[in-house]
């Protein structure tokens, strides 16, 4: 069975097996749960009043419900009015689980087709959007306790696990496998629940702690490259890498040959603070500069 399907199904189950409040309950839960994951929050009449998040999600949950008896004007008057006034705008025909949070709600869009559990925390500038034409299911599947960090885009008709975490700006566009951190662009899941710190809540709200998988892989290859080049000049027998004794001084004739290419020769080693490319390229040098000095041909 696909993750889309098993989350799906199991968001189905919840809503048989479990008795579903009605909608003022449902309500009195989404109020309730923001002064669990918002420390500003002072009490309801300011929540009522000035949280555009949760005035969305009241006209929300008022449009769903007409949407549900076939009603297709009145809940799309509701979701446009609620748009103008909040800026979130919300498909009535998106079905939102219990207890759900969208923090400073500026520019939050979830599309006709998307599904979300139950526990589910959206940051500002979140997208649940599609990416067909065709009718249908063409909207993200989130599960229970899924959070979703500021500006990043859940593109198509895929599946995020239970408990999973996006990281603020990503993209994504596959399967998120349940209780996995997924950062960049393309998202990538980069780290498994057991390694994040969880709240008693069973939220991780956590969405700025996220790691680099990129910047993991240059450092890798810098420490890489510095192994290769020390084993070059034991092979040598120098003591100096080429260009790292005077960063002014261009590399030796000698140091040409090395990669057996005509024009390339060593880089310095990791830990200097200073080198250049052997092309025209603008990488900034160790030390945080972005002035990188190009030798001709």
């Amino acid at each position: 069975m696909s993750p889309e399907h098993s989350i799906r199904d199991s968001l189905a189950a919840a809503s048989v097996n479990e008795a579903r409040p009605g909608l003022f309950a449902m309500l009195r839960e989404d109020v309730a749960c923001v002064f669990q994951r918002d420390p500003a929050a002072r009490n309801t009449l300011e929540l009522l009043t000035i949280y555009p998040g949760i005035q969305a999600l009241v006209l929300h949950r008022l449009a769903h419900a007409m949407w549900k008896m076939h009603l297709r004007y009145l809940p799309r008057l509701i979701s446009f009015v609620a748009r103008l006034v909040t800026n979130v705008d919300i498909h009535p025909g998106a079905t939102i689980g219990r207890r759900f949070f969208i923090d400073h709600g500026a520019g939050v869009v979830i599309g006709e087709t998307a599904e979300i559990g139950d526990d589910v925390t959206l940051y500002h500038g979140v997208t649940l959007g599609g990416t067909t034409w065709n009718p249908g299911k063409r909207h993200p599947t989130l599960g229970h306790g899924v959070v979703v960090g500021a500006g990043a885009k859940i593109l198509g008709a895929i599946t995020v696990g239970d408990r999973a975490r996006v990281a603020a700006n990503s993209v994504v566009i596959e399967d998120v496998t349940a209780g996995m951190t997924v950062v960049g662009i393309p998202g990538r899941m980069v780290v498994p629940r057991s390694q994040r710190r969880i709240t008693d809540s069973g939220i991780d709200l956590d969405h700025h702690q996220m790691p680099d998988p990129v910047g993991k892989a240059i450092g890798c290859l810098l420490d890489r490259i510095g192994e290769l080049e020390q084993e070059v000049l034991r092979m040598r027998g120098s003591k100096t890498a080429p260009g790292s004794a005077n960063c002014a001084e261009p590399p030796p004739e000698g140091a040409k040959k090395v990669l057996g290419r005509p024009g390339d020769f060593l880089s310095v080693t990791p830990t200097t603070a200073c080198g250049d490319c052997d092309d025209t390229c603008s990488q900034p040098t160790f030390d945080g500069s972005t002035t990188a000095t190009h030798h001709p041909e």
